[in-house]
């Protein structure tokens, strides 16, 4: 895990014992801090007892503490916690400002932080997967589901490669990234916010916490994201459009992916990394779970699950990814839990859309404003969406899940849906169909 003599004998409360309370508890004891920590579920509690005070940060004084942390899913707006630390002049930080003020302890090493909408966790990976090509030893942490005080530190010469969402950045006051990474920008999170502009602010923060000699690179796919790179002078401009040919990387297909590629790239370069490497590394990068993934092939149709597709605008790139050629080729399963009304940025890729499935709360909203510009079975079960898309679907085609919903009306969480996809197409085709390339 990483320590730091910094945290020896301050005083820090942690509320919320899951993956990044946890491995923040863990990594101040080793390090000699003295830690209040709480957790509504008593196993959780337990789980830190032999190496913290338990008390619930609403009734102990915080006077005095050098730091309430919280996890990234507790409100700033409204938690009575928070209140109180404030009052208290306590500040409320994360487990990304423990490790920013952990790193002068830290072997020589770079930051690179990557942030937007959609795409982060994408990039992420694809810049972990070029550097680990490139021989520079790196890890991934951050919203991408490794908490960042977790892993052990990297040697001299290593880089940190941390996906940072807005709830993140919000709790961090001093991360300096030696490359930060902002990749779009669309509406989400409103409420936790107070709007889009509030949005943007906390995107924007990134590039406000790092030395002015230090790298910011931006994509102007969008206008939110372009003022931003208007206001960071220094600021390095991408675009998918400068990516204009991905047939020979198959795991990175669609405009979406070209942005993808285009900040990667660019940050790797900032790095060191020679352009020759980094190109040579898109060929084998194998994509992640639930994220346009590829999870198999039959009969000449492709079957596609992108369940992470929780918005329009996270569906509508896999609508583009696969055009007309010269037919539509898609067959698109939507719906879950809405976050919005309509089909927002997929009205634009709807002439990709052979045939359209929809399920769940959602499905009726969609299939009302699909009727009469796509063929459209309102299914209202996964189960029933994949036999219909299997049985319509012809050589050539697609067979995608792309949600544009939450998962929480028939699932736990979007991979457990994006599992269950995987486990209908493999129980109806491996038995009977010729082949299943998976």
């Amino acid at each position: 895990m990483i320590t730091s003599p910094a945290f020896a004998d301050k005083r820090y409360a942690v509320l919320g014992l899951a993956r990044s309370g946890l491995a923040a508890v863990e990594a101040l004891a080793a390090s000699g801090a003295r830690i209040t920590a709480w957790d509504a579920r008593e196993e959780a509690r337990d789980a830190v007892a032999d190496k913290a005070r338990l008390a619930d940060p609403l009734e102990i004084d915080l006077t005095g503490f050098d730091g309430l942390v919280v996890s990234p899913g507790v409100s700033l707006n409204d938690h009575p916690a928070v209140a109180r630390a404030r009052d208290a002049g306590v500040p409320i930080i994360g487990d990304i400002e423990l490790f920013s003020l952990a790193r002068p302890a830290l072997p020589v090493h770079n930051v690179i932080g990557i942030t937007g909408t959609n795409g982060k966790s994408t990039t992420t990976s694809l810049i972990a997967h070029i550097l680990s090509i490139a021989g520079v030893p790196n890890l991934m942490a951050g919203n991408i589901g490794v908490p960042i005080l977790s892993r052990d530190p990297l040697p001299s010469g290593g880089v940190y490669v941390l996906e940072l969402s807005s709830y993140q950045i919000d709790l961090t006051q001093s991360l300096d990234c030696d490359v930060a990474v902002l990749l779009n920008l669309s509406p989400d999170h409103l409420d936790r916010h107070g709007g889009f502009d509030g949005y943007i602010a906390s995107k924007e923060r990134l590039f406000a916490m790092q030395s002015t000699d230090n790298v910011a690179i931006i994509g102007t796919d969008d206008a939110a994201s372009a003022a931003i790179a208007d206001r960071v002078k220094r600021a390095k401009r991408i675009t998918a459009r400068a990516i204009d040919d991905q047939r020979e990387w198959p795991s990175l297909q669609g405009p979406h992916n070209a942005q993808n590629i285009a900040a990667s790239l660019a940050a790797v370069e900032a790095l060191g990394v020679s352009r020759s490497v980094a190109l040579a590394a898109l060929g084998s990068f194998t994509g992640l779970p639930h994220r346009m993934e590829i999870i198999g092939r039959s009969n000449g149709v492709t079957y596609v699950n992108d369940s992470k597709a929780t918005n329009t605008a996270s569906a509508a790139p896999a609508l583009a990814a696969w055009p007309a050629d010269p037919e539509p080729r898609i067959h698109w399963i939507l719906g879950g839990l809405p976050k919005g009304e309509g089909l927002g940025e997929c009205e634009a890729w709807l002439g990709n859309v052979a045939h359209a499935y929809t399920v769940g709360e959602a499905g009726p909203m969609f299939a009302d404003a699909l009727e009469g510009r796509v063929p459209v079975e309102r299914s209202e079960m996964l189960g029933t969406a994949v036999e219909m898309a299997i049985g319509n679907a012809r050589d050539g085609d697609v067979i995608l899940l792309s949600p544009a919903c939450a998962s929480f009306d028939q699932f736990k969480d979007f991979e457990a849906r994006g599992d269950a996809f995987r486990s209908l197409v493999e129980a109806r085709l491996m038995p009977g169909r010729a082949e299943f390339d998976a």
